[in-house]
Formats: C-alpha cells, structure tokens, sequence
C-alpha cells in the first residue's frame, strides 16, 4: 500500500514561462558545466567519453597534497630536496635544482601557477616516498570520489597509454576539490609566480578576461587538445566548466567563458527545502506513535532552468507500511519533481526523528489492521 501526497503545485501561465535557448554550439570534442553545490549537470557533450587528461591530471595531485598538509603529515614550509627525477622533467617546469632545496608551499605554488612537472614529481616523492606509490594514492582517491572512468598513471599529465578520465569525472575532481581544500583554492586565482628568478604566467587567460573565474586548470598534449577547467562565482552560485579538445588557447577560454556565462545567465539555483524542515508527516506502525516527521538532513537544492523552479509539482510518497522502529535518518518515501508534466528526479525523504517501536499489544493491534486492510 503507498500513499501519495501533493505537496505543492504552482502553475504559470505558459506566456510566462518560454523555455530557456539551447545551449550554444562549443568548439571542442567534449564539455561539461555544472552548478558546484548542486552537483547538477547543466549541460553536457561527449562528458563520458575518454580523454587523456594532459596537465588537468595536476588537479588529483593537488587534491592529495593539500590532503596530507591538513592531515599534517607534511608542512607547507617543509623543505623538499629535489631528486634527479624531479630536475629531469621535460614539459612545463617551475626549474628546480637538486641543490637547492624547495619547501612544499613553493612547489604547490609552482604546481598550479607555473603547471610544473617538475614540482609535481617532487611533491609526489615528498608525499608518498615514491612517484609509483603516490599514483597508486591517486588511483585509490578517484575511486573514492566516484571516478569510475578514470586512471592515473603519473603525478604530471604526460602522455601514457594508461592515463585516462571523462569531463564527467574531472567535474567531480575539481568540486570536490573546492568543496574540501578551500584554504588553498586561492592559489588557483594567481596570475603569475616567481621561483628562481624566472616569472611564469598562469595559463588560465579567463583570469584576465571575467573578474569572476577564480580557477582552476589548463592542460595541452598534442593528442589531448587544448583543455581546461575553469570555475566562477557570480552571486551565491558556483559553477564548474569543463573544455576538453579545443583547437587553441584562445579558443579554450573563450568556449569556457560561453558555457559559464549561459549557466549563468539561464538557470537558477534554489532552496526548495531546509534542513531539519518538516515537509510531511507518515502513518507509523506499531510505533509509540503513530506519526513521523519526514523530510532532509540537510538544505535540498536545485539547479534548474530559470523560471522552472516557481512551475514545480512535488509530489511526496510513503513506504508504506514505514514499520517501526524508525531510525532518523532512516529512508521512508521519495519526493518525486515534475516540471511540466515531465520528471526532473526522484529524491529519497527520511525520518526527522526517532520512533521506538511499541508494546505487544499496540503491535499486535497494527499486525491487524494491516493485514485487514491488505485483504
């Protein structure tokens, strides 16, 4: 037996409601933008298609470094002596010296300004003794976040057979990236860095173009393309881009820069509901009580086209029997989204509160009319 529940239903007229313009054509082989708090997908290309990363991979191995410096397990003015591995990385280079010690706060600056190879290896070794035992670290992270179609094979983004990902994968990277790290997400932001008297620019040119994007990441090998990640914060909304196969530098920027700008301009992000917010009550059996509150641990928010969010139909259903005890937190119905008469997402809803199961009798008494309704 399931009950159903409205909840809510505002209808405008359709003159006030003209759906949003498709999204503009992209000049690369695959892209991405989501909202970041949200993690929804806004608009998408190609976002499950394998790609070799190039310098993009400098985001896993940024994310470890910044985990083990909040995990104390190495300090930012810890000194790095740099091995001939290290010294030896062709590619991009902040130009480290075996003889000249590095602590890790300049390779990390080193790292993400100047895209150093070199300082990437170098922070490698600093982290996990070895470059093969810190790929094995990140292949272990990315399973962790949900990479599924990711697999790293260096610290850098140097061409190897077995080093892969998806825009779809680098989104959930680089989310979590600025969700979990946000004490160093500044340093995505610099526009240039100075390490042995050799000034670098940072590639990321929409830093100069839209005072808004703050990150992240640019990437280039020959087969890669031109690639880039790239984040900006307009109002209270985040939004993730991914550009992966452009034909040029200016070209990336300026594809990352369209989708930014029609994610913004196009959709809303909206709390439908708060946390701890009682959005309906269920029927409890063979409970102390008969009732349970139900809703969301935590804000419930999404990200949908702009004048979508005021034509929501909510509608809210029970497992029924929810048979106590009850945990909270527990799992007890769906919230279904429909815009439109189309579905937009089921949801789960949970229990707010605690219910204790009840007495013999008290159970004995629902047993039975549960059974006489089931007839």
């Amino acid at each position: 037996m399931r009950f159903l529940i409205t909840l809510l239903c505002f209808v405008l007229p359709l003159a006030a409601s003209a759906a949003i313009p498709p999204p503009p054509a992209v000049a690369a082989n695959a892209w991405l933008l989501i909202d970041h708090r949200t993690g929804q997908t806004l608009v998408s290309h190609n976002a499950d298609e394998r790609i070799e990363p190039a310098s993009l991979t400098k985001l896993m191995t940024a994310y470890l470094s910044f985990q083990a410096v909040k995990a104390g397990t190495i300090a930012l003015d810890d000194e790095v002596q740099v091995s001939e591995k290290a010294w030896r990385m062709t590619g991009s280079r902040m130009f480290i010296e075996p003889n000249r010690p590095v602590t890790v706060e300049q390779l990390l600056h080193g790292m993400i300004i100047q895209s150093g190879n070199d300082a990437c290896v170098a922070l490698a070794e600093r982290v996990a003794g070895s470059e093969e035992a810190f790929v094995h670290m990140m292949n272990r992270e990315a399973e962790r976040l949900g990479m599924t179609n990711t697999s790293f094979a260096n610290s850098h983004g140097l061409p190897d057979p077995k080093l892969y990902t998806t825009a779809n994968d680098l989104a959930l990277l680089a989310s979590a990236l600025i969700r979990d790290f946000p004490e160093f997400y500044r340093l995505y932001s610099m526009r240039e860095y100075t390490y042995n008297d050799i000034t670098q620019p940072n590639r990321n040119r929409l830093l100069w173009l839209d005072s808004t994007v703050d990150g992240m990441k640019t990437g280039y090998t020959r087969a890669a393309g031109y690639c880039l990640v790239s984040s900006a914060t307009r109002g209270p909304r985040r939004l993730v881009s991914i550009v992966l196969g452009a034909e040029s530098e200016g070209t990336r920027a300026q594809e990352s820069l369209k989708l930014l700008n029609y994610g913004f301009q196009f959709f809303d992000t909206r709390r439908l509901y708060q946390a701890e917010q009682e959005v309906s009550t269920f029927r409890v059996w063979k409970g102390k009580t008969d009732e349970v509150p139900v809703g969301f641990t935590e804000d419930f928010v999404m990200s949908m086209p702009k004048g979508q969010v005021d034509r929501i139909e909510a509608r809210l259903e029970s497992k029924q029997p929810v048979l106590a005890p009850i945990s909270r937190g527990q799992e007890v119905g769906t919230l279904t989204l429909v815009a439109e008469g189309e579905e937009i997402g089921r949801f789960p809803v949970v229990a707010l509160t605690d219910i204790e199961q009840a007495g013999f009798f008290k159970r004995f008494w629902d047993a039975l009319v549960l059974w006489i309704k089931s007839l």
